[in-house]
């Protein structure tokens, strides 16, 4: 074997490992990016949750705990009022109207419930006559999905859903039932968070080595008024944009609230 062959191995063999090591390079990378991705996706969806569930137990015990035990016993066992709102209009002697709101308490539902589940209503779109359903009880629709036909004069409408999710109960209606604008047709659910988590893992950062998102409720002034505050936040990010060491802070950890504002607005929305 002459030199010329013997370096031209040699060199083949070098840039085959060159290139290899470049290709390992880049997509090393964009693995890493990819996990970083997915792992605040998952902080965040822990974030929300944890939001929803200190607003309900806000709503309920007049402030918001920092006590992972308790806002866990909360959503477990809690009890949550159904509440419906009626207005009672009164005309005044002289002119005018006294409007009264009453508030009354139709039954409870479980905090869980009231936390993970979201309840939406489809209302008659118009006057109109009713032609028929596209659903029945138990179907799963799609956002966009037709929900029902109405005629209106000549034409014959099909209003979509405007949100996920599983059919409830449909209006006691009829096909050639007159119906009027803002009826109620449908009433459907989805769950806007996982109901099978593990409620004992909730105060810790998914993605994590048993890290605990850092928790402070509290009380500030505003104007003479004490209002409640709460802000939970990522005390490790695994993005090292996030980290408190970075010098630019281009970004910071993923949080939501404030320990000064009444805010619970998350920093990735």
């Amino acid at each position: 074997m002459n030199l010329t062959k013997v370096l031209t191995i040699v060199f083949t063999l070098v840039s085959l490992y060159l290139a290899y090591f470049l290709y390992n390079s880049i997509q090393s990378v964009i693995d890493t990016r990819e996990q970083i991705d997915q792992t605040e996706k998952a902080v965040i969806e822990r974030l929300k949750l944890i939001r929803e569930a200190e607003v309900v137990f806000q709503e309920q015990h007049g402030r918001y705990t920092s006590n992972w035990d308790s806002l866990v016993n909360f959503i477990q066992n809690g009890k949550v009022p159904i509440l419906q709102r009626r207005e009672i209009i009164t005309q005044k002697p002289y002119g005018g109207e006294e409007v009264k709101i009453e508030v009354d308490t139709l039954g409870f539902l479980s905090a869980k419930e009231r936390i993970f589940k979201k309840n939406y209503s489809l209302a008659a779109a118009d006057n109109g006559t009713f032609v028929g359903f596209k659903v029945k009880v138990g179907d799963q629709v799609l956002k966009n999905q037709k929900a029902y036909s109405i005629k209106v004069g000549d034409r014959t409408n099909e209003p979509p859903f405007q949100e996920k999710g599983t059919i409830l109960n449909l209006a006691d209606v009829k096909p050639g039932d007159a119906v009027t604008r803002g009826k109620i047709l449908i009433n459907y659910y989805d769950y806007i968070f996982n109901p099978n988590i593990d409620l004992s893992t909730l105060a810790y950062v998914p993605g994590s080595d048993n890290v605990k998102f850092d928790i402070y409720a509290g009380e500030v002034d505003k104007n003479g008024i004490k209002v409640d505050v709460i802000e939970v936040k990522d005390p490790k990010p695994i993005n090292p944009e996030r980290k408190e060491s970075n010098e630019q802070k281009a970004r910071k950890p993923l949080r939501f609230g404030s320990r000064l504002d009444v805010s619970t607005a998350g920093n990735w929305e």
